[in-house]
């Protein structure tokens, strides 16, 4: 085994858990879900059946990643976050009988490359969260994230553009629509709606 996981954790032996990765007490991996390398699982974080993580995702303490969930590379999920997957939850069906897994359909939370969600953020699926964008603390998320966009509230609106480091994007006076990230200096471009970075 090429990755470390505490005693009190439980690890389904038909997952895959990528070289480097950290696994912390009580968090649990259900069956057949695949992590990448370098991934770090908190305390008490739940990762559902069939779950897909890319590389380095960091998934906080008591995180709750429910199937069939899509995470890309870099991916960071802050604590106490839920990725839900029934968009109908219901315990039993209309004749009072318990719902099954055959009685529903799971849908999913997909999210690209570098994004986070902040703690305690309740991400409503199905919908997709864009490559770096940012879930503020405490949101909830009931539609589709574009890609470098800063969300925050309930429900979640769109109410500024993050860049690669994470750092809110600066609109330059004399440019309207190009952004700029005050720590490195990258440039970014808005048109309808969308933000895309300028090519070095």
């Amino acid at each position: 085994m090429n990755y470390r996981v505490q005693p009190s954790a439980q690890v389904d032996e038909s997952a895959e858990v990528g070289a480097g990765s950290s696994v912390w007490d009580l968090a649990q991996i259900r069956e057949d879900a695949r992590l990448g390398e370098g991934c770090v699982i908190g305390r008490g974080a739940y990762v559902g059946p069939g779950v897909r993580m890319g590389a380095n995702c960091k998934l906080q303490n008591y995180a709750l990643v429910y199937e069939p969930a899509e995470l890309g590379d870099g991916v960071f999920i802050g604590p106490a976050v839920v990725l839900t997957n029934d968009h109908e939850p219901r315990s039993v069906d209309p004749e009072g009988r318990q719902k099954r897994g055959g009685d529903w359909e799971a849908v999913a939370v997909r999210i690209a490359d570098g994004a986070s969600v902040g703690a305690r953020s309740v991400c409503v699926a199905p919908l997709t969260i864009g490559r770096w964008a940012m879930v503020a603390a405490g949101s909830v998320v009931t539609r589709d994230v574009p890609d470098f966009a800063l969300v925050m509230g309930v429900p979640a609106r769109r109410v500024g553009w993050v860049g690669r480091a994470g750092v809110r994007l600066a609109e330059r006076p004399a440019e309207p629509g190009v952004w700029e990230c005050p720590r490195t200096g990258a440039l970014y471009d808005e048109k309808d709606g969308s933000l895309r970075e300028r090519a070095i």
